[in-house]
């Protein structure tokens, strides 16, 4: 297969990061005979340093070129501690999802049991964990009008959705869980947000269409309790853009670090992957970052063109670094290897199928998840 790939490395260690994706692309292209273009695009912060935006023209139009977008992160502390930046490296990211119409996010949560051991919950309680939240991404509170008065005083921000935002990345979540445990849990503040009453409306009526699957409702305070009590009982999360912000960091504490959640933003026509963590500007060029996140979206990414085992083989490659505790030192603390080894030691450890052995026990599921 040939695909074209806008690579947007952005921030921080986000050309780190995305450097070990490559490799591993690379490696992918190499074993099973396939041939992957690269095109390298200015992104967030370090775009407005050379153009004054965080997403130049000619990015976006080698992104909307691309078949896939592979993005590294974005963020600088110049903007964190500036709230009154005009411009900022998020609106970069708005900005591509919303041009290229990615209504959907979806992230899989899951526990690797070779390093349970690691992670900050109780291993009892983590057990078993292999879910997947699907969060409207183009719409609410994050993309509503935004004001602020004259003073400094005051401030609003608009939160709107219509029924057919709501649909569309709902059919989604019952595909997906379909082919996986047949059950969607619908997470809102209905009982005092006016689109959450809406979202579970539409939810609920388009349920009716899906008789084989479960669906529960769910108020956004008790799903993060339940989700730090016991994450095992999710398959299926669906939500809106605000609270699956929320529930997708709840997910990093799960699974023991923010450097292992990948995700895939996708749409009808377009498709971007992208490592869920920040740009962590303070570990910028110390080779300590964890490329984990940033390989399984690229896993995330075969697997969307339907490069089953491909993507299989990157997961595999990963499980292996894990077992063999080729990690960083978010994972764990004594570790003595970098981004760079953990990168080298997954990519030259990707191999076809009669390699593989058995990758069931600890395979994230990333080719149930990206249903279009």
């Amino acid at each position: 297969m040939q695909l074209e790939i806008a690579l947007l490395g952005g921030d921080g260690i986000g050309p780190e990061v995305l450097e070990q994706s490559v490799k591993c692309l690379r490696a992918v292209e190499e074993t099973f005979n396939h041939e992957f273009t690269y095109t390298e695009a200015s992104f967030g912060a370090a775009a407005i340093s050379n153009t004054g935006k965080p997403l130049p023209e000619k990015t976006l139009t080698i992104c909307k070129r691309a078949d896939a977008v592979l993005c590294g992160a974005i963020g600088e502390i110049e903007y964190d501690n500036n709230p009154s930046a005009i411009i900022r490296p998020e609106q970069g990211l708005f900005q591509l999802r919303r041009d290229l119409e990615l209504f959907a996010c979806i992230r899989p949560v899951k526990v690797f049991p070779s390093i349970t051991r690691n992670a900050i919950l109780n291993n009892k309680s983590i057990i078993g964990t292999d879910l997947v939240i699907y969060r409207e991404l183009t719409g609410g509170i994050y993309f509503g009008k935004k004001e602020i008065s004259d003073d400094g005083r005051t401030a609003s921000d608009l939160c709107k959705y219509t029924e057919k935002e709501i649909s569309r990345i709902a059919h989604l979540a019952f595909k997906a869980a379909k082919k996986r445990k047949r059950k969607v849990t619908l997470v809102d503040k209905a009982n005092v947000l006016a689109t959450s009453r809406l979202w579970r409306k539409v939810v609920t009526e388009i349920a009716k269409s899906y008789s084989d699957i479960k669906l529960n409702c769910m108020y956004i305070d008790n799903a993060t309790v339940q989700m730090m009590k016991n994450p095992a009982q999710f398959d299926i999360i669906l939500t809106d853009n605000m609270f699956g912000d929320i529930l997708s960091d709840q997910g990093s504490v799960i699974i023991g670090s923010i450097g292992l959640l990948p995700s895939a933003s996708v749409g009808k026509d377009n498709a971007m992957f992208e490592p869920y963590h920040g740009s962590y500007p303070q570990a910028k060029g110390k080779n300590i970052a964890n490329p984990v996140a940033s390989i399984l979206s690229a896993a995330m990414l075969l697997s969307h063109f339907d490069l089953k085992e491909e993507s299989n083989a990157v997961v595999s490659a990963v499980r292996k670094s894990f077992q063999k505790k080729i990690v960083t030192t978010d994972i764990m603390g004594s570790s003595k290897y970098g981004t760079d080894y953990v990168g080298n030691f997954i990519a030259d450890n990707i191999v076809d199928s009669d390699d593989l052995g058995n990758i069931n026990d600890e395979n994230i599921g990333l080719g149930k998840s990206t249903i279009i």
